[in-house]
């Protein structure tokens, strides 16, 4: 990696970045606390991008994906409604970044890439930065079911449609929030197992790179 340090200067601007999503509409205190104490440069390896890694945008990652913008970060993190201890799934390691905002909630996270050489990357950067996470490599769609069932499953692709398998890995009183939608844009969906059926809520537009199924690498 290019940076292997936390200074002053990337702590200030993170504080700076958590009053900007505090101005967007993030209130949850955690959340924004994971915000601050995550250092996002770490997770960027284009020194190109440096400069720029707590402005509230995302940049490309190897293998054609990239690391969400922290609102969206928050966003999903948010929706979650995490408790210490809260098993996670997480579909789409990416760079780790969303990964170890769960983890530093404490979060029990277990993700699944697709990609392996970003699996391999990541798996080794959440190692050496002290963020505890049980990585996979294979099929987001898929899940996992030999670790379910999940209180919350949080994925970080768009799905074309809700998928199925993933519901049927939460917990009853579990929730998903997945961005659902063909194309450029999908919806945030927050899904709602309960004992009475399914319960979803559209929390409105966001951009991912789309999600595919039965396709490893």
């Amino acid at each position: 990696m290019n940076v292997v340090q936390d200074n002053y200067r990337h702590q200030g601007m993170r504080r700076r970045l958590v009053e900007l999503l505090k101005g967007r509409g993030i209130k949850n205190e955690r959340v924004l606390g994971a915000i601050g104490q995550v250092p996002r440069h770490l997770f960027i390896d284009d020194s190109a991008f440096l400069e720029m890694a707590y402005a509230d945008v995302a940049f490309p990652i190897p293998c054609g994906q990239t690391i969400s913008q922290p609102y969206t970060v928050a966003f999903q993190t948010d929706m979650l409604d995490l408790a210490p201890g809260c098993k996670v799934l997480e579909v789409g390691t990416g760079s780790g970044y969303q990964t170890a905002v769960l983890a530093a909630l404490g979060a029990k996270v277990f993700s699944i890439e697709r990609h392996r050489p970003l699996y391999l990357q990541t798996k080794d950067r959440l190692a050496r930065l002290g963020y505890k996470s049980n990585a996979y490599h294979g099929d987001g769609y898929k899940g996992l079911p030999k670790e379910a069932p999940f209180d919350r499953i949080l994925v970080t692709c768009g799905a074309a449609a809700v998928p199925d398998t993933l519901v049927g890995q939460l917990k009853m009183g579990g929730r998903m929030v997945v961005p659902v939608g063909e194309g450029d844009v999908q919806r945030m969906m927050v899904i709602d197992r309960r004992s009475t059926g399914i319960i979803s809520i559209d929390h409105g537009a966001f951009r991912f790179v789309p999600m595919l199924e039965d396709k490893t690498g």
